[in-house]
């Protein structure tokens, strides 16, 4: 269904213009329930996806000065780490199993934005703006980074809603730099999740660079459109049509937890195969 595909990478990236952020929790159900992927395929060539497009989102933040290299340098490069083993993880257990995981961090990332959409939140921001930024001790940042990496290679998920409060409370970084930071954090974390998968999962490589550069287009017309949209109103949403994803995603796999007792099939080429859908 190379139209569906297209049109839905439209989608991606308008969404994606529009609120920031949110592109793997969208890719990875539709590559897998729409378009007839496999889990692992899907979560791979979502890492690649949301790789991209977070990229291009970092440019767009860079030229505006809000970019902070060196947190993103220091974090990211732990995030790394744990990302690639996380990916390398991934391949020992089932597809749905992943799906369950990535229904839950779905439901999680609703709540944060459903609530941060809401005026409450933006005004406790602005405080905690005033209070000044303070810096949490190296180990907590290390674990935060590397539990934000280990769930991206995991389940697929760019993480942007965890990593960007990381930059605020851990490294002290105002909210506009933690955003732009956050992107290229998760495209660095993306590139090394994919690095991961390959030689494991096949992937489509011609649909797979149309899909981006579709999803690319449509960030335009979303960062376009999102200055005549209320962002509160989109964030919440958005967070709704996340709690219905998730719990379609949990009720499709609801089984998952009795396949841990059993390894993902694995063809003489060392390739996972974990089935066509969830």
């Amino acid at each position: 269904m190379p139209f569906v595909g297209y049109a839905l990478a439209a989608l991606i990236g308008v969404s994606l213009g529009l609120l920031g952020g949110g592109g793997s929790i969208l890719t990875v159900p539709l590559f897998i329930y729409v378009l007839g992927f496999g889990a692992k395929e899907s979560i791979a060539m979502g890492l690649a996806v949301v790789g991209v497009t977070s990229l291009f989102g970092a440019v767009h933040h860079w030229r505006h000065g809000n970019v902070q290299l060196r947190a993103a340098g220091v974090f990211g490069a732990m995030a790394m780490a744990g990302t690639y083993a996380g990916a390398r993880l991934a391949v020992f257990i089932p597809g749905a199993v992943q799906l369950v995981l990535f229904a839950s961090v779905m439901l999680v990332a609703a709540f944060f934005m459903f609530r941060n959409g809401r005026r409450d939140a933006v005004l406790a921001a602005r405080k905690q703006a005033e209070a000044g930024p303070r810096k949490a001790p190296v180990p907590v940042m290390v674990a935060a980074a590397l539990a934000v990496g280990g769930l991206t290679g995991l389940v697929g998920v760019g993480g942007g809603f965890l990593i960007v409060p990381a930059l605020v409370l851990l490294m002290g970084l105002p909210m506009k730099q933690a955003v732009g930071t956050s992107l290229l954090v998760i495209a660095l974390n993306s590139f090394v999740g994919f690095a991961g998968y390959l030689g494991h999962v096949d992937v489509r490589w011609g649909f797979l660079a149309a899909f981006t550069a579709v999803a690319v287009v449509g960030i335009l017309v979303g960062s376009r459109a999102s200055h005549h949209v209320s962002p509160a109103v989109l964030k919440q949403t958005f967070s709704v049509f996340l709690v219905v994803m998730g719990l379609f995603i949990l009720y499709r796999n609801h089984d998952a937890f009795g396949q841990l007792q059993q390894p993902p099939e694995v063809d003489r080429s060392g390739r996972a195969t974990s089935g066509r859908r969830g």
